[in-house]
């Protein structure tokens, strides 16, 4: 892989190629990417998504929204330390009219959309599309799809969903958010399908980065950045160089933030904390500052300023001592797993799952999901299915009338009809999809 093709500022549609040094400075191509993502609809709704804490009661807890803004300013900050090794490294790319921020704004914007494709309730979201096929009613629609669309259902995946909502031609609106392949390439931490699972312990090979719909599109995408293939009788690609950037981001956030969550919320002692939080900041804290804060979310917020920036000067030395091996796709664990605070954030990540994602209040509220969720999806399949087949009850079509438009896709492959839906509930915040779930069982009008 080569630099100059993994910044390609190329967009869907184009016939032409976009140089940089014709971008106008004022608003590089890479920038109207951040914009376009800040605008969309599925953005918004990302202010009523759980992070960690669903539905709290709280103003100081982190949502999807705020943990999405704050990974795309730690992604930022790697990018323009990366890109100014990378520009010095290879001078080529100067002349071609590449400069630090552009490497920022790739990474800030796809670290921004890194969730966008995340369903209500978190990670259990996922999950709990996942078992409505797997073990509930969806597992009669089994033997009509392929294994591979069978696997995009019962693994449903945000990655896989955010691409759809990033690229997704629909009447007219052609290519989606029509965002430059950097970025997209930059955004797809797991460049491949759904099968194999899992096949071996490389990190791409974790999860899986689009639907067996939108299988056209990501290859165009891997093809026009010239990403190398990961193993030749599969559609899987190494990653984006990148991808390894946005996911450090994406790290580092949700490993302090979540922390500090617990800790403001009371769920993780204050004196037991600050031990874990200055052992990743103890050769840069400034003592006699941190003695003179008084309160405990001021002490909180300045080891957490302290951590996050001493955790990205670290994720960008490993990137960077690992630039070559990454191109040739000789890297293969995140890059926080090889850096110096591992064990300390090993620690807190064991604590976090102790007190904050195991905590009652978060699983009683996930549990209440798969409900919610299962039956939404029950409802609303049933409903497009009996449409396509010209047999729809009165109430299934009440139903669809509630459908935005851009779901509707009522045509005679099962799987794009189920996956609409899946996409449709994926969309919906986590207030939205309890209050629509209470107004179809009756319980309020």
């Amino acid at each position: 892989m080569n630099w100059e093709q993994l910044l390609s500022l190329k967009k869907y549609g184009d016939t032409q190629p976009r140089e940089r040094k014709t971008q106008n400075e004022t608003r590089v191509g890479f920038e109207v990417d951040y914009d376009r993502i800040i605008f969309s609809d599925s953005f918004r709704s990302l202010q009523d998504k759980t992070q960690v804490i669903p539905l709290s009661n709280t103003d100081f807890v982190h949502t999807r929204l705020t943990h999405s803004l704050e990974v795309s300013v730690v992604g930022r900050s790697l990018g323009r330390i990366v890109g100014k090794a990378i520009l010095e490294k290879y001078p080529n790319l100067k002349k071609l009219g590449y400069q630090i921020n552009d490497f920022g704004a790739i990474v800030a914007s796809a670290c921004l959309a890194h969730d966008i494709g995340n369903p209500p309730f978190g990670h259990s979201g996922e999950k709990a599309i996942g078992e409505y096929f797997k073990s509930g009613k969806g597992l009669k629609y089994k033997n009509e799809l392929s294994e591979k669309q069978w696997q995009d259902l019962i693994d449903f995946e945000g990655n896989a969903n955010g691409f759809k909502i990033l690229t997704e031609t629909r009447k007219g609106i052609e290519g989606g958010l029509r965002l430059s392949y950097a970025t997209l390439g930059a955004f797809m931490k797991y460049p491949k399908e759904s099968l194999p699972k899992k096949p071996t312990s490389n990190i791409v090979d974790k999860k899986y980065g689009f639907f067996q719909s939108d299988k056209a599109t990501f290859l165009d995408i891997a093809k026009s950045l010239n990403l190398e293939k990961n193993r030749k009788n599969d559609v899987s690609y190494l990653r984006h160089p990148l991808a390894f950037l946005v996911e450090a981001a994406d790290d580092i956030c949700y490993t302090i933030i979540d922390f500090e969550d617990g800790i403001n919320l009371g769920w993780i002692e204050e004196e037991f904390a600050l031990e874990y939080l200055i052992n990743l900041v103890k050769d840069t804290i400034n003592t006699e500052k941190y003695h003179q804060l008084t309160t405990k979310r001021d002490r909180i917020s300045y080891l957490r300023a302290l951590a996050i920036g001493n955790l990205i000067n670290e994720a960008a030395k490993v990137f960077l001592e690992n630039e070559e091996k990454i191109l040739a796709g000789q890297y293969q664990i995140s890059l926080l797993e090889k850096c110096k605070y591992e064990a300390q954030i090993n620690d807190i990540i064991k604590i976090s799952i102790n007190k904050i994602y195991r905590s009652k209040e978060v699983i009683e509220k996930e549990i209440s999901g798969y409900k919610v969720l299962a039956d939404l999806l029950d409802v609303f399949i049933t409903a497009i299915n009996n449409t396509f087949l010209q047999t729809p009850s009165s109430y299934d079509e009440l139903i669809m009338s509630l459908l935005p438009e851009k779901y509707k896709n009522i045509n005679d492959n099962l799987y794009d009809r189920i996956l609409s839906i899946c996409s449709f509930i994926a969309s919906m915040s986590d207030g939205s999809a309890i209050l629509l779930h209470k107004k179809l069982k009756g319980i309020e009008i």
